[in-house]
Protein backbone atom coordinates (compact mmCIF):
# COMPACT_ATOMS: atom_id res chain seq x y z
CA UNK A 1 0.00 0.00 0.00
CA UNK A 2 3.00 2.39 1.25
CA UNK A 3 4.72 1.72 -2.46
CA UNK A 4 1.44 2.22 -4.72
CA UNK A 5 1.54 6.10 -3.06
CA UNK A 6 4.76 6.72 -3.26
CA UNK A 7 4.40 5.46 -7.00
CA UNK A 8 1.29 7.85 -7.28
CA UNK A 9 3.41 10.83 -6.13
CA UNK A 10 5.89 10.16 -8.27
CA UNK A 11 4.25 9.76 -11.07
CA UNK A 12 1.87 12.59 -10.46
CA UNK A 13 5.25 14.98 -10.04
CA UNK A 14 7.18 13.14 -12.85
CA UNK A 15 6.89 16.07 -15.48
CA UNK A 16 7.43 19.01 -13.34
CA UNK A 17 10.77 17.70 -11.65
CA UNK A 18 14.13 16.89 -13.06
CA UNK A 19 16.02 13.73 -12.76
CA UNK A 20 17.82 14.81 -9.79
CA UNK A 21 15.06 15.74 -8.32
CA UNK A 22 12.92 12.33 -8.79
CA UNK A 23 15.45 11.09 -6.92
CA UNK A 24 15.36 12.96 -4.25
CA UNK A 25 11.85 12.58 -4.02
CA UNK A 26 11.69 9.10 -4.53
CA UNK A 27 14.73 9.27 -1.35
CA UNK A 28 12.41 11.53 0.84
CA UNK A 29 8.94 9.62 0.62
CA UNK A 30 10.65 6.33 1.48
CA UNK A 31 12.26 7.65 4.46
CA UNK A 32 8.77 9.50 5.56
CA UNK A 33 6.75 5.90 4.31
CA UNK A 34 9.25 4.63 7.17
CA UNK A 35 7.49 6.04 9.73
CA UNK A 36 4.18 6.08 8.73
CA UNK A 37 1.53 2.76 9.61
CA UNK A 38 -1.49 3.55 7.40
CA UNK A 39 -4.29 0.28 8.09
CA UNK A 40 -6.89 -0.69 5.42
CA UNK A 41 -9.73 0.16 8.08
CA UNK A 42 -7.69 3.82 7.51
CA UNK A 43 -8.14 3.77 4.33
CA UNK A 44 -11.80 2.89 4.44
CA UNK A 45 -12.71 5.79 6.34
CA UNK A 46 -11.01 8.08 4.88
CA UNK A 47 -12.48 6.97 1.49
CA UNK A 48 -15.91 7.19 2.84
CA UNK A 49 -15.21 10.51 3.82
CA UNK A 50 -14.56 11.55 0.49
CA UNK A 51 -17.40 9.87 -0.94
CA UNK A 52 -19.89 11.49 1.77
CA UNK A 53 -18.31 14.70 1.08
CA UNK A 54 -19.05 14.48 -2.05
CA UNK A 55 -22.76 13.28 -1.77
CA UNK A 56 -23.29 16.36 0.59
CA UNK A 57 -21.89 18.75 -2.38
CA UNK A 58 -24.47 17.03 -4.45
CA UNK A 59 -27.26 17.07 -2.92
CA UNK A 60 -26.66 20.89 -2.18
CA UNK A 61 -26.48 21.34 -5.75
CA UNK A 62 -30.17 20.25 -6.06
CA UNK A 63 -29.70 16.60 -7.34
CA UNK A 64 -33.40 14.13 -6.69
CA UNK A 65 -32.98 11.36 -3.93
CA UNK A 66 -33.20 9.40 -6.94
CA UNK A 67 -29.74 10.45 -8.41
CA UNK A 68 -28.03 10.96 -4.53
CA UNK A 69 -28.96 7.03 -3.99
CA UNK A 70 -27.52 6.46 -7.66
CA UNK A 71 -24.15 7.87 -7.61
CA UNK A 72 -23.59 6.91 -4.10
CA UNK A 73 -24.58 2.96 -4.68
CA UNK A 74 -22.53 3.16 -7.64
CA UNK A 75 -19.46 4.83 -6.02
CA UNK A 76 -19.62 2.04 -3.63
CA UNK A 77 -19.34 -0.53 -5.89
CA UNK A 78 -16.43 0.91 -7.47
CA UNK A 79 -14.56 1.88 -4.37
CA UNK A 80 -15.26 -1.55 -2.76
CA UNK A 81 -13.94 -3.37 -5.84
CA UNK A 82 -10.77 -1.28 -6.44
CA UNK A 83 -9.47 -1.37 -2.72
CA UNK A 84 -7.28 1.28 -2.60
CA UNK A 85 -6.92 4.72 -0.68
CA UNK A 86 -8.60 7.17 -3.30
CA UNK A 87 -5.77 9.04 -4.33
CA UNK A 88 -3.80 5.89 -5.43
CA UNK A 89 -6.82 4.92 -7.86
CA UNK A 90 -5.36 5.44 -11.32
CA UNK A 91 -7.26 5.58 -14.97
CA UNK A 92 -6.21 1.50 -15.72
CA UNK A 93 -7.38 0.82 -12.11
CA UNK A 94 -10.86 2.37 -13.53
CA UNK A 95 -10.29 0.80 -16.88
CA UNK A 96 -10.36 -2.65 -15.74
CA UNK A 97 -13.73 -1.64 -13.58
CA UNK A 98 -15.74 -0.73 -16.21
CA UNK A 99 -14.71 -3.80 -18.56
CA UNK A 100 -15.04 -6.31 -15.44
CA UNK A 101 -18.83 -4.77 -14.56
CA UNK A 102 -19.49 -5.17 -18.04
CA UNK A 103 -18.26 -8.59 -18.79
CA UNK A 104 -20.59 -9.82 -15.88
CA UNK A 105 -23.50 -7.65 -15.60
CA UNK A 106 -23.67 -7.65 -19.46
CA UNK A 107 -24.87 -4.48 -19.13
CA UNK A 108 -25.31 -1.89 -22.18
CA UNK A 109 -23.05 0.48 -23.32
CA UNK A 110 -25.45 3.05 -22.30
CA UNK A 111 -25.13 1.51 -18.76
CA UNK A 112 -21.06 1.69 -18.61
CA UNK A 113 -21.15 5.08 -19.97
CA UNK A 114 -23.67 6.66 -17.40
CA UNK A 115 -21.08 4.66 -15.03
CA UNK A 116 -18.11 6.51 -16.63
CA UNK A 117 -19.78 9.53 -16.04
CA UNK A 118 -20.23 9.64 -12.45
CA UNK A 119 -17.03 8.88 -12.39
CA UNK A 120 -15.76 11.65 -14.11
CA UNK A 121 -17.75 13.67 -11.79
CA UNK A 122 -16.25 12.36 -8.87
CA UNK A 123 -12.96 12.34 -9.48
CA UNK A 124 -13.00 15.86 -11.39
CA UNK A 125 -14.52 17.09 -7.76
CA UNK A 126 -11.89 15.37 -6.14
CA UNK A 127 -9.91 17.13 -8.33
CA UNK A 128 -11.38 20.87 -7.77
CA UNK A 129 -11.41 20.53 -4.09
CA UNK A 130 -7.79 19.62 -3.86
CA UNK A 131 -8.10 16.26 -2.94
CA UNK A 132 -6.20 14.91 -5.49
CA UNK A 133 -3.71 16.20 -8.05
CA UNK A 134 -5.62 14.61 -11.42
CA UNK A 135 -8.69 13.33 -12.10
CA UNK A 136 -7.60 9.39 -13.60
CA UNK A 137 -10.88 9.66 -15.50
CA UNK A 138 -9.82 12.32 -17.67
CA UNK A 139 -8.13 9.44 -20.07
CA UNK A 140 -11.15 7.67 -20.49
CA UNK A 141 -13.41 8.70 -23.23
CA UNK A 142 -16.99 8.36 -23.67
CA UNK A 143 -18.37 5.36 -24.76
CA UNK A 144 -19.96 4.85 -27.87
CA UNK A 145 -23.53 3.77 -27.84
CA UNK A 146 -26.11 3.16 -30.13
CA UNK A 147 -28.65 5.65 -30.82
CA UNK A 148 -31.95 4.36 -30.68
CA UNK A 149 -35.07 5.88 -32.34
CA UNK A 150 -37.74 6.24 -29.29
CA UNK A 151 -41.06 6.02 -29.79
CA UNK A 152 -44.24 8.56 -28.99
CA UNK A 153 -47.38 8.33 -28.10
CA UNK A 154 -49.41 8.77 -31.71
CA UNK A 155 -52.93 10.27 -31.89
CA UNK A 156 -54.41 6.49 -31.69
CA UNK A 157 -53.01 5.49 -28.78
CA UNK A 158 -53.04 8.30 -26.95
CA UNK A 159 -56.79 8.59 -27.12
CA UNK A 160 -57.30 4.65 -26.16
CA UNK A 161 -54.93 5.51 -22.88
CA UNK A 162 -57.88 8.45 -22.01
CA UNK A 163 -60.85 5.59 -22.99
CA UNK A 164 -59.12 2.93 -21.25
CA UNK A 165 -58.34 4.85 -17.68
CA UNK A 166 -60.99 3.41 -15.27
CA UNK A 167 -60.95 6.55 -12.69
CA UNK A 168 -60.97 10.16 -12.70
CA UNK A 169 -57.68 10.25 -11.09
CA UNK A 170 -55.87 8.36 -13.75
CA UNK A 171 -57.90 10.10 -17.02
CA UNK A 172 -56.62 13.47 -15.05
CA UNK A 173 -52.67 12.12 -14.98
CA UNK A 174 -52.54 11.20 -18.38
CA UNK A 175 -54.60 14.26 -19.66
CA UNK A 176 -51.99 16.15 -17.59
CA UNK A 177 -48.78 14.43 -18.44
CA UNK A 178 -49.79 14.60 -22.30
CA UNK A 179 -50.63 18.38 -22.03
CA UNK A 180 -48.05 19.44 -20.24
CA UNK A 181 -44.72 17.16 -20.62
CA UNK A 182 -44.13 17.60 -17.29
CA UNK A 183 -41.51 15.07 -15.46
CA UNK A 184 -43.46 12.74 -12.94
CA UNK A 185 -41.28 13.79 -10.71
CA UNK A 186 -42.71 17.26 -10.78
CA UNK A 187 -46.49 15.83 -11.04
CA UNK A 188 -46.28 14.00 -7.96
CA UNK A 189 -45.13 16.93 -6.14
CA UNK A 190 -47.84 19.03 -7.15
CA UNK A 191 -50.65 20.04 -4.52
CA UNK A 192 -54.27 21.50 -4.88
CA UNK A 193 -53.19 24.72 -4.22
CA UNK A 194 -50.57 24.61 -7.57
CA UNK A 195 -53.21 24.29 -9.90
CA UNK A 196 -54.35 27.67 -11.71
CA UNK A 197 -57.55 26.29 -12.96
CA UNK A 198 -58.47 30.25 -14.78
CA UNK A 199 -55.10 30.45 -16.65
CA UNK A 200 -54.68 26.82 -17.22
CA UNK A 201 -51.57 26.59 -15.47
CA UNK A 202 -49.42 25.46 -12.74
CA UNK A 203 -45.64 25.65 -11.30
CA UNK A 204 -43.54 23.14 -10.74
CA UNK A 205 -40.69 22.23 -8.92
CA UNK A 206 -38.01 20.77 -11.53
CA UNK A 207 -34.53 19.28 -11.76
CA UNK A 208 -31.96 21.62 -9.59
CA UNK A 209 -35.35 22.46 -7.69
CA UNK A 210 -35.77 24.80 -10.28
CA UNK A 211 -39.47 26.82 -10.88
CA UNK A 212 -41.09 27.10 -14.55
CA UNK A 213 -44.51 27.69 -15.43
CA UNK A 214 -46.68 24.86 -17.77
CA UNK A 215 -49.64 25.03 -19.27
CA UNK A 216 -52.64 22.46 -19.82
CA UNK A 217 -55.60 22.65 -22.47
CA UNK A 218 -59.60 22.58 -21.57
CA UNK A 219 -60.13 19.09 -21.72
CA UNK A 220 -57.12 18.23 -18.81
CA UNK A 221 -58.45 21.45 -17.11
CA UNK A 222 -62.25 19.95 -17.03
CA UNK A 223 -61.12 16.29 -15.93
CA UNK A 224 -58.93 17.90 -12.94
CA UNK A 225 -61.83 19.17 -11.73
CA UNK A 226 -64.16 16.22 -12.18
CA UNK A 227 -61.35 14.03 -10.26
CA UNK A 228 -60.93 16.67 -7.63
CA UNK A 229 -64.83 17.61 -6.88
CA UNK A 230 -65.25 13.33 -6.69
CA UNK A 231 -62.68 13.66 -3.63
CA UNK A 232 -63.82 13.02 0.15
CA UNK A 233 -60.24 13.07 1.52
CA UNK A 234 -58.63 16.42 2.96
CA UNK A 235 -54.97 15.71 1.65
CA UNK A 236 -53.26 19.10 0.19
CA UNK A 237 -51.89 16.55 -2.33
CA UNK A 238 -52.39 16.80 -5.92
CA UNK A 239 -53.03 12.94 -6.71
CA UNK A 240 -53.23 10.39 -3.72
CA UNK A 241 -54.02 6.51 -3.45
CA UNK A 242 -57.25 5.62 -4.34
CA UNK A 243 -57.64 3.88 -1.07
CA UNK A 244 -58.31 5.28 2.45
CA UNK A 245 -55.75 6.69 4.07
CA UNK A 246 -55.56 8.40 0.49
CA UNK A 247 -51.97 9.17 0.69
CA UNK A 248 -49.44 11.23 -1.89
CA UNK A 249 -49.24 9.15 -4.69
CA UNK A 250 -45.41 8.48 -5.31
CA UNK A 251 -43.25 7.90 -8.56
CA UNK A 252 -43.44 4.12 -8.86
CA UNK A 253 -47.73 4.25 -8.23
CA UNK A 254 -47.76 6.38 -11.57
CA UNK A 255 -45.22 4.01 -13.16
CA UNK A 256 -47.53 0.74 -11.89
CA UNK A 257 -50.83 2.16 -13.09
CA UNK A 258 -49.60 3.50 -16.16
CA UNK A 259 -47.78 0.02 -17.05
CA UNK A 260 -50.73 -1.80 -15.56
CA UNK A 261 -53.06 0.58 -18.11
CA UNK A 262 -51.05 -0.43 -21.17
CA UNK A 263 -51.04 -4.01 -20.29
CA UNK A 264 -54.67 -3.80 -19.93
CA UNK A 265 -54.57 -2.18 -23.83
CA UNK A 266 -52.32 -3.59 -25.47
CA UNK A 267 -50.00 -1.10 -25.93
CA UNK A 268 -46.32 -1.25 -25.95
CA UNK A 269 -44.26 0.22 -23.33
CA UNK A 270 -46.35 2.85 -21.59
CA UNK A 271 -44.58 4.97 -19.06
CA UNK A 272 -44.70 8.31 -17.75
CA UNK A 273 -41.65 9.97 -19.36
CA UNK A 274 -43.14 8.67 -23.37
CA UNK A 275 -45.97 11.82 -22.61
CA UNK A 276 -43.02 14.16 -22.00
CA UNK A 277 -41.12 13.21 -25.68
CA UNK A 278 -44.46 12.99 -27.26
CA UNK A 279 -45.22 16.91 -26.08
CA UNK A 280 -42.10 17.99 -26.98
CA UNK A 281 -42.64 16.03 -30.98
CA UNK A 282 -45.87 16.98 -31.33
CA UNK A 283 -44.77 20.62 -30.30
CA UNK A 284 -41.89 20.82 -32.51
CA UNK A 285 -44.47 19.02 -35.60
CA UNK A 286 -46.78 21.70 -35.49
CA UNK A 287 -44.43 24.65 -35.68
CA UNK A 288 -43.53 25.79 -31.89
CA UNK A 289 -40.09 26.78 -32.08
CA UNK A 290 -37.50 24.84 -29.95
CA UNK A 291 -35.99 27.60 -27.71
CA UNK A 292 -39.96 27.43 -26.59
CA UNK A 293 -40.29 23.92 -26.44
CA UNK A 294 -36.76 24.06 -24.39
CA UNK A 295 -38.77 26.71 -21.43
CA UNK A 296 -41.77 24.30 -21.57
CA UNK A 297 -39.77 21.52 -20.82
CA UNK A 298 -36.93 23.10 -18.11
CA UNK A 299 -34.21 22.28 -19.92
CA UNK A 300 -31.18 24.13 -19.37
CA UNK A 301 -29.61 22.93 -22.75
CA UNK A 302 -31.39 23.35 -25.88
CA UNK A 303 -29.12 19.57 -27.05
CA UNK A 304 -31.47 17.75 -24.55
CA UNK A 305 -34.34 19.38 -26.07
CA UNK A 306 -33.11 18.32 -29.74
CA UNK A 307 -32.60 14.69 -27.61
CA UNK A 308 -36.21 14.58 -26.52
CA UNK A 309 -38.10 15.55 -29.32
CA UNK A 310 -38.06 13.11 -32.40
CA UNK A 311 -38.96 14.76 -35.75
CA UNK A 312 -42.20 13.07 -37.44
CA UNK A 313 -40.79 11.28 -40.44
CA UNK A 314 -42.95 12.09 -42.66
CA UNK A 315 -42.64 15.75 -42.39
CA UNK A 316 -39.24 15.32 -43.35
CA UNK A 317 -40.43 13.12 -46.49
CA UNK A 318 -42.74 15.83 -47.03
CA UNK A 319 -40.26 18.87 -46.77
CA UNK A 320 -37.94 16.92 -48.86
CA UNK A 321 -40.37 16.72 -51.45
CA UNK A 322 -40.87 20.71 -51.08
CA UNK A 323 -37.13 21.82 -51.42
CA UNK A 324 -35.13 19.28 -52.43
CA UNK A 325 -37.53 17.29 -54.78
Amino acid sequence: MKNELINTIEQTMAAALTPDQQRLLHHVLQEAMEHVTVTPTDNQNRNADLLSAFIAAKRVEGCSDRTIRYYESTLKKVLTAISKPIPAITTDDLRRYLDQYQQQSRAGKATIDNVRRILSSFFAWLEDEDHIVKSPVRRIHKVKTTKVVKTIYSDESLEALRDGCQTLRDLAIVDLLASTGMRVGELVRLNRADIDFANRECIVFGKGAKERTVYFDARTKLHLRNYLNSRTDDNKALFVSLDAPHERLHISGVEIRLRALGRRLHLDRVHPHKFRRTMATLAIDKGMPIEQVQVLLGHSKIDTTMHYAMVNQSNVKESHRRYLG
